[in-house]
């Protein structure tokens, strides 16, 4: 497999998506859209909710990654970045389970240099099972509920799936000194108004 790391999206284009995704809609009307096989090589991750394939950028309904060049201290003590963690979670979880993903909207770039992101939701193949691939990156604590500017949760079971991760202390959540990507957003957000 043969995942390689960009650059991140700058910090208004991540706004831009956040205040895009309140009130999408679940799936276009008319036909429905045809799942589609996230390829084993070829796949440039951006962050650990996104990722381009095909030349074509797709990002995970409902998931916030951790923002890179954000620093978390793992249980070993060492200082390590909290995005590129969130980002090598989604490149095993690809390589691992092989999902098939969903497209159910697209957001346009915000300038003509930057491409459109499709959201998509996956279906991750966990032995037998078929899981959300955003639950998994969620209820292993990699990755967070994403929230609109509203300060809703896009997918409501994400958030429970996040409690449950913080509670339990897994993955990122382990670090007492984790930075919630969503706090770091909304007061972006409240810096820039």
């Amino acid at each position: 497999m043969d995942f390689t790391h960009v650059r991140p999206p700058a910090l208004p284009t991540l706004l831009a998506c956040l205040g895009l995704i309140a009130g999408m809609p679940m799936q276009a009307q008319g036909e429905p859209a045809q799942p589609f096989a996230v390829p084993q090589s070829g796949v440039t991750l951006i962050t650990g909710d996104t990722w381009q394939q095909n030349g074509l950028q797709m990002r995970l309904y409902g998931v916030q990654s951790c923002i890179r060049g954000t620093q978390y201290t793992n249980p070993a003590g060492a200082r390590l970045d909290c995005g590129e963690a969130s980002a090598v979670m989604l490149g095993a979880l690809i390589k691992d389970t092989r999902p098939a993903c969903t497209p159910i909207a697209q957001i346009n770039g915000t300038a003509e240099s930057e491409p459109a992101t499709i959201l998509v939701v996956c279906t991750a193949h966990v032995g037998a099972n078929n899981l959300d691939l955003g639950t998994i990156m969620i209820t292993q604590g990699y990755a967070f509920a994403a929230f609109t500017l509203a300060g809703k949760p896009v997918y409501t079971p994400y958030i429970v799936a996040e409690a449950a991760a913080k509670n339990a202390k897994v993955g990122l959540w382990a670090a007492q000194d984790l930075q919630d990507p969503n706090a770091i957003l909304f007061n972006a957000v409240n810096a820039s108004k």
